[in-house]
């Protein structure tokens, strides 16, 4: 799939094609600068975010090119960027379930200036600190510092019936 996407619904249509429909091997799409390097963004990387710890489960992403506002008529007021995914054969990282994995990401980086130990108490509840604790992550953490590896090891200690989706 290649695409210019309208910039509001870059990362739902990214998030859904990517959950949804495993044929698309690779994406390559243009879309605000800020929300390419968010998708692009490893995890454990300062612009990581949510939907970089879903890519990264499912596809490597890279960014290929910077799109200035001066090409566009009219112009925009902010720069473009041209980001590929390409799908994984199979996930990067083993979970008990990929929407705890997702929902965990989320409630992480929801409160992204809270350590995790609150930021996950919405979804992991008083065992928290125990269950970052038994991930190997130290609950004083905060979610840009994870890498996949973590999330997933969080997913595993969290066990698949204890986490909200």
């Amino acid at each position: 799939m290649v695409s210019n996407l309208p910039y509001n619904v870059a990362t739902p249509l990214l998030a859904r094609l990517l959950d949804d429909v495993p044929r698309l091997g690779r994406l390559v799409v243009m879309v605000q600068k800020e929300v390419a390097e968010r998708l692009a963004a490893p995890p454990g990387h300062p612009a990581c975010g949510a939907i970089s710890v879903k890519v990264a489960y499912h596809a490597t992403a890279s960014l290929l090119a910077t799109v200035p506002p001066t090409v566009f008529v009219p112009r925009p007021r902010v720069d473009s960027a041209v980001v590929a995914f390409d799908r994984r054969p199979t996930p990067a990282v083993e979970v008990p379930s990929y929407e705890h994995l997702v929902a965990l990401a989320r409630a992480g980086f929801g409160q992204r200036r809270k350590m995790l130990r609150q930021a996950l108490r919405p979804v992991l509840g008083p065992a928290a600190e125990d269950v970052l604790r038994s991930a190997g992550i130290d609950p004083a953490a905060r979610a840009e510092t994870l890498r996949l590896d973590d999330w997933a090891g969080l997913a595993r200690a969290a066990g698949a019936g204890s986490v909200g989706t």
